[in-house]
Protein backbone atom coordinates (compact mmCIF):
# COMPACT_ATOMS: atom_id res chain seq x y z
CA UNK A 1 0.00 0.00 0.00
CA UNK A 2 1.86 3.61 -0.99
CA UNK A 3 2.43 5.52 2.26
CA UNK A 4 0.03 8.32 1.26
CA UNK A 5 -2.96 6.56 1.27
CA UNK A 6 -4.97 6.54 4.20
CA UNK A 7 -5.68 3.43 6.14
CA UNK A 8 -9.18 3.95 6.27
CA UNK A 9 -11.57 6.90 6.37
CA UNK A 10 -11.93 6.16 10.53
CA UNK A 11 -8.36 5.99 10.99
CA UNK A 12 -6.33 8.22 8.35
CA UNK A 13 -2.74 7.47 9.26
CA UNK A 14 0.32 7.67 7.07
CA UNK A 15 4.06 6.58 7.04
CA UNK A 16 7.09 7.99 8.27
CA UNK A 17 8.09 8.31 4.49
CA UNK A 18 4.93 10.24 3.54
CA UNK A 19 5.21 12.42 6.40
CA UNK A 20 8.63 13.62 5.54
CA UNK A 21 7.61 14.44 2.00
CA UNK A 22 4.85 16.09 3.29
CA UNK A 23 6.60 18.33 5.57
CA UNK A 24 10.18 18.24 4.51
CA UNK A 25 11.49 16.86 7.54
CA UNK A 26 13.90 14.29 7.28
CA UNK A 27 12.78 10.77 8.23
CA UNK A 28 16.19 10.27 10.82
CA UNK A 29 15.16 13.81 12.44
CA UNK A 30 11.13 12.81 12.67
CA UNK A 31 12.47 9.60 14.22
CA UNK A 32 14.75 11.64 17.01
CA UNK A 33 12.07 13.88 17.58
CA UNK A 34 9.83 10.79 18.69
CA UNK A 35 12.25 9.32 21.03
CA UNK A 36 13.28 12.72 21.95
CA UNK A 37 10.49 14.38 22.65
CA UNK A 38 7.75 12.24 21.96
CA UNK A 39 6.20 13.78 19.01
CA UNK A 40 6.03 10.30 16.94
CA UNK A 41 3.18 8.12 15.08
CA UNK A 42 0.24 7.90 17.56
CA UNK A 43 -2.26 4.78 16.03
CA UNK A 44 -1.57 1.70 14.36
CA UNK A 45 -2.53 -0.09 10.93
CA UNK A 46 -4.61 -2.97 10.89
CA UNK A 47 -1.26 -4.86 10.06
CA UNK A 48 0.13 -3.13 13.31
CA UNK A 49 2.54 -0.42 11.76
CA UNK A 50 2.63 2.88 13.11
CA UNK A 51 1.33 5.25 11.55
CA UNK A 52 0.74 9.12 11.63
CA UNK A 53 -2.10 10.94 12.29
CA UNK A 54 -3.44 14.26 11.27
CA UNK A 55 -2.93 15.83 14.47
CA UNK A 56 0.73 14.47 14.42
CA UNK A 57 1.41 15.73 11.58
CA UNK A 58 -0.10 19.07 12.48
CA UNK A 59 2.20 18.70 15.36
CA UNK A 60 4.97 18.23 13.75
CA UNK A 61 4.34 21.02 11.07
CA UNK A 62 4.26 23.15 14.25
CA UNK A 63 7.50 21.45 15.27
CA UNK A 64 8.97 22.91 12.28
CA UNK A 65 7.63 26.69 11.93
CA UNK A 66 8.55 27.11 15.90
CA UNK A 67 12.35 26.26 15.70
CA UNK A 68 12.56 28.65 11.97
CA UNK A 69 11.55 31.16 14.49
CA UNK A 70 14.72 30.51 16.69
CA UNK A 71 12.82 28.25 19.63
CA UNK A 72 15.37 26.12 20.92
CA UNK A 73 13.47 22.29 20.00
CA UNK A 74 12.66 21.49 23.58
CA UNK A 75 10.76 24.51 23.59
CA UNK A 76 9.42 23.96 20.47
CA UNK A 77 8.43 20.54 21.57
CA UNK A 78 7.08 21.44 23.95
CA UNK A 79 4.73 23.85 22.61
CA UNK A 80 3.84 21.72 19.28
CA UNK A 81 2.78 19.18 21.67
CA UNK A 82 0.08 21.58 23.66
CA UNK A 83 -1.66 21.72 20.78
CA UNK A 84 -5.08 19.85 20.75
CA UNK A 85 -6.13 17.01 19.02
CA UNK A 86 -8.25 18.61 16.30
CA UNK A 87 -8.02 22.24 15.34
CA UNK A 88 -9.07 25.03 16.55
CA UNK A 89 -12.03 26.83 14.29
CA UNK A 90 -10.68 29.83 13.15
CA UNK A 91 -10.81 33.53 14.86
CA UNK A 92 -12.98 35.73 12.88
CA UNK A 93 -12.31 39.35 12.23
CA UNK A 94 -9.06 41.06 11.80
CA UNK A 95 -7.50 38.84 14.57
CA UNK A 96 -7.75 35.71 13.06
CA UNK A 97 -4.55 35.73 11.11
CA UNK A 98 -2.26 37.22 13.98
CA UNK A 99 -3.68 34.07 16.42
CA UNK A 100 -2.19 30.17 15.48
CA UNK A 101 -4.23 26.72 15.27
CA UNK A 102 -5.15 26.35 18.79
CA UNK A 103 -6.15 29.57 20.09
CA UNK A 104 -2.65 30.47 21.16
CA UNK A 105 -0.08 33.37 20.31
CA UNK A 106 2.98 31.86 20.03
CA UNK A 107 5.71 33.24 22.28
CA UNK A 108 8.86 34.47 20.07
CA UNK A 109 12.07 35.32 21.24
CA UNK A 110 13.41 38.81 21.66
CA UNK A 111 13.80 40.29 18.59
CA UNK A 112 12.09 38.02 16.52
CA UNK A 113 13.72 35.39 14.56
CA UNK A 114 17.33 35.40 15.26
CA UNK A 115 19.79 37.05 12.61
CA UNK A 116 21.43 34.57 10.54
CA UNK A 117 25.11 36.10 11.30
CA UNK A 118 24.25 34.94 15.13
CA UNK A 119 23.70 31.16 13.67
CA UNK A 120 26.43 31.12 11.36
CA UNK A 121 28.74 32.46 14.26
CA UNK A 122 27.81 29.48 16.97
CA UNK A 123 28.65 26.71 14.13
CA UNK A 124 31.78 28.62 13.54
CA UNK A 125 32.69 28.39 17.49
CA UNK A 126 31.40 24.64 17.85
CA UNK A 127 33.41 23.99 14.53
CA UNK A 128 36.75 25.53 16.15
CA UNK A 129 35.89 23.99 19.88
CA UNK A 130 35.97 20.82 17.77
CA UNK A 131 32.74 20.34 19.63
CA UNK A 132 31.56 17.64 17.10
CA UNK A 133 27.81 17.26 18.98
CA UNK A 134 27.22 20.47 18.61
CA UNK A 135 27.96 21.06 15.08
CA UNK A 136 26.36 17.55 14.62
CA UNK A 137 22.92 19.65 16.03
CA UNK A 138 23.13 22.90 15.12
CA UNK A 139 23.39 21.09 11.42
CA UNK A 140 20.55 18.52 11.67
CA UNK A 141 18.26 21.17 13.75
CA UNK A 142 18.47 24.11 10.26
CA UNK A 143 18.29 20.92 8.09
CA UNK A 144 14.72 19.90 9.56
CA UNK A 145 14.12 23.36 9.98
CA UNK A 146 14.70 25.38 6.49
CA UNK A 147 15.81 22.82 3.98
CA UNK A 148 18.90 21.67 2.61
CA UNK A 149 19.70 25.15 0.33
CA UNK A 150 18.72 27.51 3.32
CA UNK A 151 21.11 25.55 5.35
CA UNK A 152 23.67 25.33 2.28
CA UNK A 153 24.01 28.74 1.03
CA UNK A 154 22.87 30.93 4.58
CA UNK A 155 24.75 28.47 7.48
CA UNK A 156 27.00 26.16 6.38
CA UNK A 157 29.12 28.67 3.30
CA UNK A 158 29.44 31.21 5.35
CA UNK A 159 30.15 29.25 8.75
CA UNK A 160 33.14 27.73 6.58
CA UNK A 161 34.21 31.18 5.71
CA UNK A 162 34.65 32.36 9.18
CA UNK A 163 36.46 28.73 9.73
CA UNK A 164 38.76 29.98 6.86
CA UNK A 165 39.39 33.39 7.61
CA UNK A 166 40.68 31.93 11.13
CA UNK A 167 42.92 29.72 9.61
CA UNK A 168 44.70 32.41 7.37
CA UNK A 169 45.11 34.67 10.54
CA UNK A 170 46.10 32.17 12.88
CA UNK A 171 47.62 29.26 10.22
CA UNK A 172 45.92 26.50 11.95
CA UNK A 173 42.40 25.22 11.78
CA UNK A 174 42.25 22.46 8.98
CA UNK A 175 40.76 20.14 11.58
CA UNK A 176 38.22 22.39 12.32
CA UNK A 177 37.01 22.82 8.72
CA UNK A 178 37.29 18.88 8.47
CA UNK A 179 35.11 18.24 11.33
CA UNK A 180 32.37 21.08 10.04
CA UNK A 181 32.27 19.64 6.65
CA UNK A 182 32.12 16.01 7.54
CA UNK A 183 29.05 16.59 10.33
CA UNK A 184 27.51 18.65 7.11
CA UNK A 185 28.02 15.28 4.57
CA UNK A 186 26.91 12.71 7.08
CA UNK A 187 23.60 14.70 7.43
CA UNK A 188 23.35 15.22 3.47
CA UNK A 189 24.01 11.97 2.95
CA UNK A 190 21.06 10.78 5.53
CA UNK A 191 18.87 13.11 3.54
CA UNK A 192 19.71 11.68 0.08
CA UNK A 193 19.81 7.93 1.44
CA UNK A 194 15.93 8.60 2.40
CA UNK A 195 14.30 8.77 -1.09
CA UNK A 196 11.78 5.41 -1.74
CA UNK A 197 13.00 3.65 -4.98
CA UNK A 198 10.82 5.20 -8.29
CA UNK A 199 10.97 3.91 -11.52
CA UNK A 200 11.82 7.66 -12.90
CA UNK A 201 14.97 8.20 -14.51
CA UNK A 202 18.05 9.41 -12.03
CA UNK A 203 20.21 11.89 -11.82
CA UNK A 204 23.43 11.46 -11.81
CA UNK A 205 26.19 13.39 -10.21
CA UNK A 206 29.96 13.48 -9.90
CA UNK A 207 32.72 15.70 -9.58
CA UNK A 208 35.07 16.57 -12.61
CA UNK A 209 38.01 14.40 -13.46
CA UNK A 210 40.32 14.44 -10.39
CA UNK A 211 38.53 16.80 -8.67
CA UNK A 212 38.16 15.73 -4.99
CA UNK A 213 35.95 18.82 -3.03
CA UNK A 214 32.74 16.64 -3.67
CA UNK A 215 30.77 17.94 -0.96
CA UNK A 216 29.12 20.22 -2.89
CA UNK A 217 27.41 17.25 -4.92
CA UNK A 218 26.33 16.22 -1.95
CA UNK A 219 24.75 19.15 -1.26
CA UNK A 220 22.74 18.85 -4.35
CA UNK A 221 21.89 15.11 -4.05
CA UNK A 222 20.11 15.92 -0.49
CA UNK A 223 18.15 19.04 -2.06
CA UNK A 224 17.12 16.83 -5.15
CA UNK A 225 15.90 14.28 -2.39
CA UNK A 226 14.19 16.33 -0.55
CA UNK A 227 11.89 17.43 -3.40
CA UNK A 228 11.09 13.67 -4.01
CA UNK A 229 14.49 13.05 -6.53
CA UNK A 230 16.62 9.74 -7.47
CA UNK A 231 20.60 10.37 -7.24
CA UNK A 232 23.36 8.60 -8.07
CA UNK A 233 26.25 10.13 -7.12
CA UNK A 234 30.01 8.91 -8.61
CA UNK A 235 31.58 11.18 -6.14
CA UNK A 236 35.05 12.76 -6.03
CA UNK A 237 37.62 12.61 -9.32
CA UNK A 238 35.36 10.65 -11.70
CA UNK A 239 37.24 9.81 -14.78
CA UNK A 240 34.93 10.93 -17.88
CA UNK A 241 34.95 7.68 -19.33
CA UNK A 242 33.11 6.46 -16.17
CA UNK A 243 30.71 9.30 -16.36
CA UNK A 244 30.62 8.19 -19.75
CA UNK A 245 29.56 4.53 -18.72
CA UNK A 246 27.83 5.42 -16.11
CA UNK A 247 25.30 7.54 -18.32
CA UNK A 248 24.67 4.81 -21.04
CA UNK A 249 23.97 2.35 -17.99
CA UNK A 250 21.30 4.30 -16.55
CA UNK A 251 20.38 6.48 -18.80
CA UNK A 252 19.93 10.04 -16.34
CA UNK A 253 17.45 12.41 -16.98
CA UNK A 254 20.12 14.96 -15.87
CA UNK A 255 23.77 14.69 -15.48
CA UNK A 256 25.17 17.43 -12.96
CA UNK A 257 29.61 18.09 -12.71
CA UNK A 258 31.40 19.88 -10.40
CA UNK A 259 34.92 21.71 -10.72
CA UNK A 260 35.93 23.56 -7.96
CA UNK A 261 39.60 24.24 -8.89
CA UNK A 262 41.02 25.57 -12.45
CA UNK A 263 42.86 22.32 -12.68
CA UNK A 264 39.84 20.09 -13.09
CA UNK A 265 37.94 22.58 -15.04
CA UNK A 266 38.68 21.90 -18.56
CA UNK A 267 35.26 21.97 -20.63
CA UNK A 268 36.52 20.16 -23.61
CA UNK A 269 36.20 16.24 -22.14
CA UNK A 270 32.00 17.63 -21.39
CA UNK A 271 31.65 17.65 -25.24
CA UNK A 272 32.62 13.96 -25.98
CA UNK A 273 29.98 12.74 -23.14
CA UNK A 274 27.54 10.26 -25.23
CA UNK A 275 24.17 11.87 -26.23
CA UNK A 276 21.89 9.21 -24.33
CA UNK A 277 18.17 8.49 -25.27
CA UNK A 278 15.78 9.46 -23.99
CA UNK A 279 17.80 12.99 -24.05
CA UNK A 280 19.66 14.06 -20.92
CA UNK A 281 20.34 17.72 -19.92
CA UNK A 282 24.27 18.14 -18.66
CA UNK A 283 24.68 20.69 -16.11
CA UNK A 284 28.11 21.83 -14.88
CA UNK A 285 28.82 23.86 -11.75
CA UNK A 286 31.61 25.50 -9.53
CA UNK A 287 34.49 28.24 -10.12
CA UNK A 288 36.66 25.85 -11.53
CA UNK A 289 35.09 25.46 -15.19
CA UNK A 290 37.99 27.59 -17.52
CA UNK A 291 36.41 28.75 -20.82
CA UNK A 292 32.73 28.78 -22.59
CA UNK A 293 30.79 25.78 -22.04
CA UNK A 294 30.00 23.24 -24.64
CA UNK A 295 27.01 23.71 -26.75
CA UNK A 296 23.97 22.19 -24.91
CA UNK A 297 25.80 21.91 -21.46
CA UNK A 298 24.08 24.31 -18.89
CA UNK A 299 26.34 26.58 -16.27
CA UNK A 300 24.90 27.19 -12.81
CA UNK A 301 26.18 29.68 -9.80
CA UNK A 302 24.54 28.46 -6.99
CA UNK A 303 22.81 25.36 -5.31
CA UNK A 304 19.34 26.78 -5.80
CA UNK A 305 20.21 27.25 -9.17
CA UNK A 306 21.27 24.10 -10.09
CA UNK A 307 18.31 22.41 -8.20
CA UNK A 308 16.10 24.43 -10.23
CA UNK A 309 18.04 23.67 -13.52
CA UNK A 310 17.74 19.98 -12.92
CA UNK A 311 14.30 19.87 -11.48
CA UNK A 312 13.10 21.70 -14.82
CA UNK A 313 14.27 18.85 -16.99
CA UNK A 314 12.03 16.66 -15.09
CA UNK A 315 8.65 18.17 -15.40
Amino acid sequence: MDEDTPVSEEDAGFGIGAVSRRLGIPAPTLRTWNLRYGLGPSRRSPGGHRRYGAADVRRLAEMKRLIATGLVPAEAARLALALPDAPAAPPSGARAAAVPSGGRRTPQPPGGRPAPRQVVAALARAAVMLDGRAVAALVEETLAAQGVVWTWEHLFLPALDAVCRGQDATGSGIDAEHLLSGHLQAALHRLAGDVPPRSDRPVLLACAEEEQHSLPVHALAAALAERGVQTRVLGARTPYPALAHAMRRLGPAAVFVWSQRAETGDTAPLAALPQVRPACRIVIGGRGWQGPAPEGVVRVSTLADAVACVMSTLI
